[in-house]
């Protein structure tokens, strides 16, 4: 029998015979599309400090371009069940997504999946109506398999020879389940690495540093669960460096240097101010006199030369400032020798006299004096 003929044989071929309104595909893929659409692949949990995700590998069919959408569900390791993730269990919905990932980060330690329980989870591709099948991710308890970050908002501050460190945990665990102990990698910059051993404050004091130095360290956090001898380390933190203050000593020495800095700067600064004005002082007394003022009521004239200003300033002039006081000349006449009698010559003048008789005596006074010098 021909091979062509055997398809005769598939008894979904026979339908339109029975029932003429049943279609039939010819392609024959189609009848078998929902073994063909595959399963999501390569399945990763991620587990950092809090964070709890699910992603794999996309779907996707050549033959349809609609999109794929997924499905999730988990269980725990005591029970046989599978769930949904969905707002009501787990607060977010994961029954029909586009994305290839899954996030139950809990936003507090009532949310999200215990963190002391075994989970399971797995992811199912859905096209219209077909699905695939269930991919499986390994079991993971979140405490034994989560990466451990390094400590966060990490402040140091400097103190005498040493260093303070504040810092604070990775994330948040309860105290009845877990807790975490840090640790201090430091070292002298280009010197040897020291640590010291854990601490569970989140206050560190480096101790016996050398003052004025500056040391690099590194934290690391160590999560420990309670109720079992079971710890992850963390990573270590970006490297810090930071400078010691001074001592006491170191302190008195840079006071004393700071004050002699000071003198010895002022003195330079006073010292050239001295030599400048004494060295240009005539300059400086140019620059600082004040310059010629105008009288008041010669001011006032040149303002208005109609007023009769000068002619009141000749009224108000009193006669008592024009007075003399006497006047003595000694004269010594030429033909007269050493030892003669001096005649004295006492004028007194008066508010009467006129400017031109102080004249004459001043010349008969010059007179008196230059016979005087040829004399001696």
């Amino acid at each position: 029998m021909p091979s062509n003929h055997l398809i005769l044989c598939h008894p979904l071929l026979l339908l339109p015979s029975i029932f003429p309104s049943i279609r039939v595909f010819s392609n024959e893929s189609a009848l078998y599309s929902l073994a063909q659409l595959p399963a999501p692949g390569n399945l990763k949990v991620h587990l950092y400090n809090a964070q709890q995700a699910l992603s794999w590998e996309p779907v996707s069919l050549d033959s349809d371009p609609r999109p794929v959408v997924y499905q999730v569900q988990y269980k725990y390791s005591t029970s046989s069940n599978w769930y949904d993730v969905n707002k009501e269990d787990s607060k977010v919905d994961c029954t029909n997504l586009t994305r290839t990932e899954c996030d139950f980060t809990a936003n507090s330690l009532s949310e999200g999946f215990p963190r002391r329980f075994n989970i399971s989870l797995r992811v199912r591709a859905k096209l219209g109506g077909l699905v695939s099948a269930w991919a499986t991710a390994p079991w993971f308890e979140h405490y034994r398999n989560a990466t451990i970050g390094p400590p966060e908002n990490i402040r140091v501050t400097p103190e005498e020879g040493s260093l303070i460190i504040r810092l604070s945990a990775p994330f948040d665990v309860p105290a009845t389940e877990a807790y975490f102990v840090y640790c201090v990698y430091y070292w002298e910059k280009a010197g040897a690495k020291q640590v010291t051993r854990p601490f569970r404050s989140n206050f560190i004091t480096l101790n016996d540093l050398k003052p004025l130095r500056v040391y690099c360290f590194q934290v690391k956090a160590e999560l420990f669960l309670t109720k079992e001898n079971i710890s992850r380390p963390g990573h270590l933190s970006n490297i810090s460096c930071c400078e010691t203050a001074a001592d006491a000593s170191v302190k008195l020495q840079q006071d004393f240097l700071a004050a002699g800095t000071t003198f010895l700067v002022l003195s330079v600064v006073v010292g050239s101010c001295l030599f400048l004005v004494l060295r240009y002082r005539g300059l400086v007394k140019h620059w600082f006199h004040s310059p010629p003022s105008i009288p008041s009521q010669i001011e006032e004239y040149l303002k208005d030369p109609a007023q009769p200003i000068l002619d009141a300033l000749d009224k108000d002039s009193s006669p008592k400032d024009d007075t003399w006081d006497s006047v003595s000349v000694v004269t010594f006449p030429e033909n007269e020798q050493e030892g003669s009698p001096q005649s004295t010559l006492n004028q007194s003048a008066g508010p009467s006299h006129q400017p031109t008789e102080g004249v004459l005596c001043a010349k008969e006074a010059a007179t008196c004096l230059s016979g005087l010098d040829g004399a001696t």
